[in-house]
């Protein structure tokens, strides 16, 4: 796991969906992003632990995020989601969900990520991969 850091200059103000769950984007940089949300009752299903979309939203956003850096806030790029895998190997035991994407290739119109979930344990609970196309800017 990386330390976590994102320039200022780069942090944006959280958009709906985020604000309703309460993840942050904590890391930011070229090809990589980490992305947390602490569990809470709202997050979880009928047992209790957190719900499966949680988790594929947190890889969609880390992966989406990681293939989107440009470093420059005036040059913002946005991508959207072609196909997205999810992988749901454990079950959480902590009390904090990281989310580290990274990108893996690609090339002026789309690129390929993978992204893990761990909690703040270190228990590996779910993996994904993703395609993203670069939306026009």
């Amino acid at each position: 796991m990386r330390d976590s850091h994102i320039d200022p200059a780069l942090a944006e103000d959280p958009y709906a969906l985020q604000k309703h769950l309460g993840f942050k984007i904590t890391g930011w940089e070229k090809d990589y992003a980490r992305v947390e949300l602490p569990m809470q009752d709202h997050l979880g299903n009928r047992y209790g632990i957190p719900h499966g979309g949680v988790h594929a939203t947190l890889l969609d956003t880390a992966m989406g995020f990681a293939g989107c850096y440009t470093g420059d806030p005036a040059e913002k790029q946005l991508a959207m989601t072609l196909s997205l895998n999810v992988n749901y190997v454990g079950q959480m035991k902590g009390s904090l969900l990281i989310c580290e994407g990274f990108r893996t290739g690609g090339g002026r119109k789309t690129f390929f990520a993978e992204a893990r979930v761990t909690d703040d344990l270190g228990t590996l609970i779910a993996t994904g991969t993703a395609v993203f196309r670069y939306r026009s800017r």
